[in-house]
């Protein structure tokens, strides 16, 4: 286990080994608190300046931006938890092929069937914006011709399913992320967060020991 992963910086839980039974000395396994996790707060990512946009391109795991932003893959937990993703799965962009074929899954032969309307961007004539694009609206939907009085425009255009998917997986491709001159520090606020404090089960800053009275 690489010394800059996610699991090697988790605190021990020693707990009761289920396992073994008899002898008055009780069995204990060394485990690994994985119900422990940091998230930063939505308004540090919006206004800290340690925070840089990162778009993840076609192809980009977690482990590949995490060399390409600190020099080790094994800090894709850093790249994800300070793009607080919980769920890979479901939070981060997936190939257009993979899209596809989810896609075409689900919608089947309705897969580039109109989903809604939008709106158009208009602007008359002196380039002053009218309209702004992307309002959801009835395909009849029509305003007034800002340069011709009396007639009127229908500056609606139909989404797919297809598109609204493909919408849904672009807008997870920009994520925010830690800059790389501010790694250090962050570590060592990851690491103080995951210690312990002193309690009943506390055996160090590292490790606590279960008790399970039903065992």
């Amino acid at each position: 286990m690489a010394s800059n992963s996610y699991f090697r910086l988790l605190p021990d839980f020693q707990y009761l080994n289920p396992t073994q039974t008899g002898g008055a000395r009780k069995q204990y396994v060394d485990v690994k608190n994985l119900f422990l996790r940091m998230k930063v707060k939505d308004s540090a990512l919006l206004y800290a300046t340690n925070f840089i946009k990162y778009q993840v391109y076609e192809g980009d795991r977690p482990d590949n931006v995490a060399e390409d932003l600190y020099g080790s893959p094994y800090y894709d937990w850093v790249v994800l938890l300070t793009a607080n993703i919980i769920n890979v799965r479901d939070e981060w962009p997936i190939s257009s092929r993979l899209l596809y074929d989810y896609a075409a899954d689900k919608y089947g032969e309705d897969l580039n069937a109109t989903r809604h309307y939008e709106t158009k961007e208009v602007k008359d004539s002196k380039g002053r914006l009218i309209l702004p694009a992307g309002q959801i609206v009835d395909p009849g939907f029509t305003i007034p011709d800002p340069d011709n009085i009396g007639q009127t425009l229908n500056p609606v255009v139909g989404v797919s399913n297809w598109l609204v998917e493909t919408r849904k997986n672009n807008k997870k491709r920009s994520i925010k992320v830690l800059r790389k001159e501010f790694l250090g520090s962050f570590l060592e606020e990851v690491r103080e967060f995951l210690q312990y404090q002193e309690s009943s089960q506390y055996s160090s800053s590292t490790g606590k020991v279960a008790s399970n009275d039903l065992v």
